[in-house]
């Protein structure tokens, strides 16, 4: 492990020698995520993209993409698009990347059953601003809205995930 690793430890996220608190999902972790469970999976992952709202925050880095008004993410197994984005308008099981909440004002996409998605093995696993300190996600990692702008501006596109 470098610094440069994001580690999930029961202290939080260590990054660059700080650690951030987080909240995990509600199923907590899990060996053999799938599709519903509300798990974060264990294992190495990388960071492949970042998303951001512009209307709400300047561009974290300059690799991070704006998210527009018509900017989904397939949740549905059955289509060939399952666990990438889509656009509206989109007739099957999404979720709304440019939400009312400050949710996803800024998404770390991870490689979890992504790109090559495997119906049944669980939906996007993001990196994003959480509800409230330590209020369970549906299987992504989620941090107080300041740690996530820092973490956001330092991290580089690759960096490895590490969930144990």
């Amino acid at each position: 492990m470098t610094p440069a690793d994001l580690v999930l430890t029961r202290r939080g996220l260590r990054f660059q020698g700080r650690y951030f608190p987080c909240s995990i999902g509600r199923g907590g972790l899990s060996g053999d995520k799938r599709e519903g469970d509300g798990a974060t999976p264990i294992g190495r992952h990388r960071i492949l993209g970042m998303l951001y709202r512009p209307d709400r925050l300047p561009q974290p880095a300059p690799w991070a993409i704006p998210i527009g008004p018509t900017d989904l993410w397939s949740d549905d197994a059955s289509q060939p698009d399952y666990n990438h984005p889509v656009h509206t308008p989109y007739r099957h099981s999404h979720e709304n990347l440019r939400r009312a909440d400050p949710l996803y004002d800024i998404v770390l996409i991870t490689d979890w059953n992504y790109p090559d998605a495997t119906a049944g093995k669980g939906s996007a696993i993001f990196l994003h601003q959480w509800r409230r300190p330590h209020f369970p996600t549906e299987g992504c990692i989620a941090f107080r809205r300041d740690h996530l702008i820092r973490i956001a501006r330092a991290i580089a596109p690759g960096c490895r995930l590490i969930i144990r």
